[in-house]
């Protein structure tokens, strides 16, 4: 296992890898997801908020909307390409209430109770520690401040799953073992019961992804997933095996009509700060 500095690396330069994908080839697939986050996230207008590993901002402006005009949200990501992407969408849609800044997960670059609450989608089983990003999320808000994040769950109701060792066979991507690490059963209730967080909640939640086509697919797990960076390293021989191989073990999910209804289960939790 390769360690935490290196896999850092390799996250930052695998999302940027990914950027110009992944927000239109996940978008309607993780807006279930997405709404049981927001839901449980329990946002005010008027409130500040912290979002980790915010990817293209496919939350943010959600996020945005709740706490309204009066309200902040500061969405970082460690992604260089990731940040600018997001910057791009938010001109287009002029969210004066959200900065973006490339930021680690693991090492907040705020100052101690700054914020009302933090957020985390889908961003926490990408962390060579996500016991430290956790910590960092509860440090930054405020006591009686709110802490939310959703995973993946388990790795045996996750339809695409065989993409990791398909692609580990060519380049080793090092991110199937702690991918499904936090979606394990009480994991991730566990990191926020060790950062001392209180009133925890968790729900567990299966959802059907839906792909039209056998390239969106493709474009999602593959381009616009956590295994992009590897995927820049294949030859074309190995390309087109891969795409063979990941196609045959998801080949009992298609539908008659072409397209693709794969299986997925997300865990969401939260909790709050103890006062002081």
């Amino acid at each position: 296992m390769m360690d935490a500095r290196l896999q850092l690396r390799v996250q930052r330069y695998g999302w940027d890898a990914a950027a110009a994908h992944y927000h239109s080839s996940w978008e309607t697939q993780l807006r279930p997801a997405h709404d049981r986050l927001v839901e449980f996230a329990q946002l005010q207008t008027e409130q500040t908020v912290i979002e980790t590993a915010c990817g293209s901002g496919l939350v943010t402006s959600r996020l945005a909307e709740k706490v309204g005009a009066e309200g902040r949200v500061l969405a970082t990501d460690l992604s260089q390409g990731m940040i600018d992407d997001l910057h791009s969408r938010l001109a287009v849609h002029r969210n004066r209430n959200v900065e973006a800044e490339r930021m680690s997960a693991e090492k907040l670059d705020v100052p101690d109770g700054t914020f009302d609450a933090a957020i985390c989608a889908l961003g926490l089983m990408y962390s060579p520690d996500p016991a430290t990003a956790v910590h960092e999320m509860v440090r930054v808000v405020t006591p009686g401040g709110r802490v939310t994040a959703t995973v993946w769950g388990e790795r045996r109701k996750c339809g695409w799953a065989e993409v990791f060792p398909i692609v580990d066979a060519r380049v080793a991507s090092e991110v199937c073992p702690m991918f499904f690490g936090t979606g394990a059963p009480n994991a991730l209730v566990r990191l926020f019961e060790t950062a001392g967080m209180t009133e925890i909640k968790e729900h567990r939640q299966l959802e059907t992804l839906h792909f039209r086509t056998q390239n969106d697919l493709l474009d999602a797990v593959l381009l616009g997933g956590p295994v992009a960076l590897a995927v820049k390293r294949f030859s074309d021989s190995d390309w087109k095996e891969v795409c063979q191989e990941f196609l045959s073990s998801v080949a009992h999910h298609k539908q008659s009509d072409g397209s693709y209804a794969i299986p997925a289960e997300f865990v969401t939790v939260t909790g709050v700060r103890a006062p002081i």
